[in-house]
């Protein structure tokens, strides 16, 4: 997910509402005046709650307490209904019809709110809005941006997400018509046949077609496969070769199709190691943010040297890119980097962790670099919160701006996904 691009794309956001961005340029002249407790210094009219939350996301990972005040802005953000808008100037305000709330900006604040230590309130507050994303469900199982918005595997994912992380049923039990989320995102993965075999794509076409899209792609595998951080597969399960088979029986169907989806993204990084995407009539540029959810999305699916081997590509090429586009972009590489084995305390020479809570306010508490999670690539025990209450560790995607339209994300708890 990428997080990412130009004023022509936060343009198309604001008219067609499909995804929110999750890292746009930072804008040197914000059109919103910056509210105290937010991360970043670009415009947040398209991407506040959603950086707010990655922002957390990635702290918390680390060992990083994130400050009251920033969680307290992201808490302030909800509706009364339970819902979130991208960004709301005037939280005092009661939301109307006219405010423009989304699936992806509540999935996200859902698992943001749901990890934070010592919050009683966060419990009510992901409750609401668990209640309200079910309440939006598609007939088809899934979700799309905006409520009763055609299904899209972005959304999808991203729900998929919030509710493995704050619903005891997880996501498979939610069902509309007898549709679950799953049965959503296997009607968006390509057959086994032609170059794309096995890829996701973001929503049909306007005949039923399916394209594949890389973002959706690392979104979908992610949510089906539902592993934690830190490698996803146990050591030994591994995947030696990326393969694109028929699924087999309905028991079966979630993982195979996950998995043909990973073998696709195996397949377009392994000539340069990193993604690319353009801009209509624009020349292919290096995709850092869809090439870190791949990255992600490899290590769920057992493919952790492919996984290794992009991490590596970011971290020789991807700090520019992070510095320019602010804490969503940082908070991807963190845990990206840390999908992969990697250090996000030295990557590349730079202490992603440190320059993430540069971005807002100062974190409230923070483990030392040398008691920092361990990063290898293996499954870890569920942490404590100062409730002594077990939670989750979980992982975190982008879900991405899809031609140029927009962006979601998604954290996949530590739960087998049942179709």
């Amino acid at each position: 997910m990428n997080v990412r691009r130009s004023a022509a794309a936060l343009a198309a956001v604001a008219v067609l509402g499909t995804a929110t961005p999750a890292v746009a340029s930072p804008s040197p002249s914000p059109s919103v005046q910056l509210p105290d407790g937010l991360y970043g210094t670009g415009d947040p009219t398209y991407d506040g709650v959603w950086r707010q939350s990655l922002a957390i996301l990635a702290q918390l990972d680390q060992g990083v307490t994130p400050a009251k005040k920033a969680v307290d802005w992201l808490a302030g953000q909800q509706c009364a209904n339970g819902a979130f808008a991208a960004f709301r100037a005037e939280p005092g305000k009661p939301c109307d019809a006219r405010t423009m709330v989304d699936t992806n900006s509540t999935a996200a604040a859902v698992q943001a709110l749901a990890g934070v230590p010592g919050r009683k309130d966060a419990k009510a507050a992901t409750a609401k809005a668990v209640t309200w994303l079910k309440s939006v469900q598609n007939t088809d199982g899934g979700w799309g941006y905006t409520p009763g918005g055609p299904s899209d595997a972005n959304s999808t994912s991203v729900v998929i997400g919030a509710l493995d992380v704050a619903d005891e049923s997880g996501s498979s039990k939610v069902r509309k018509n007898g549709k679950s989320p799953y049965d959503a995102l296997l009607k968006l993965a390509l057959p086994c046949t032609g170059k794309d075999a096995g890829a996701f794509a973001y929503q049909p076409d306007k005949k039923g077609g399916l394209a594949a899209n890389a973002d959706a792609t690392a979104a979908a595998v992610t949510a089906l496969i539902g592993n934690p951080l830190g490698g996803g597969q146990e050591p030994g399960d591994a995947q030696s070769e990326p393969a694109c088979t028929k699924p087999g029986s309905p028991d079966d169907a979630v993982v195979d199709t996950a998995f043909n989806g990973a073998s696709w993204l195996v397949r377009s990084l392994a000539e340069d190691k990193h993604l690319k995407s353009a801009m209509p009539g624009a020349e292919a540029q290096p995709d850092y943010g869809n090439t870190a959810d791949a990255v992600v999305a490899l290590a769920a699916a057992g493919f952790g040297k492919e996984a290794t081997a992009s991490a590596r590509w970011l971290e020789a090429n991807a700090l520019k890119w992070a510095e320019q586009s602010g804490p969503a972009a940082y908070a991807q590489l963190v845990l990206a980097a840390r999908a992969a084995g990697l250090d996000p305390r030295d990557f590349g020479g730079a202490d992603l962790v440190a320059l993430l809570n540069a971005t807002g306010p100062a974190p409230a508490a923070q483990d030392s670099p040398s008691k920092s999670p361990d990063t290898s690539p293996t499954k870890k025990e569920d942490q404590k919160d100062d409730d002594g209450e077990g939670v989750s560790v979980w992982w975190i995607i982008g879900v991405g701006l899809v031609g140029g339209i927009g962006i979601g994300f998604l954290i996949s708890a530590r739960k087998k996904p049942q179709p």
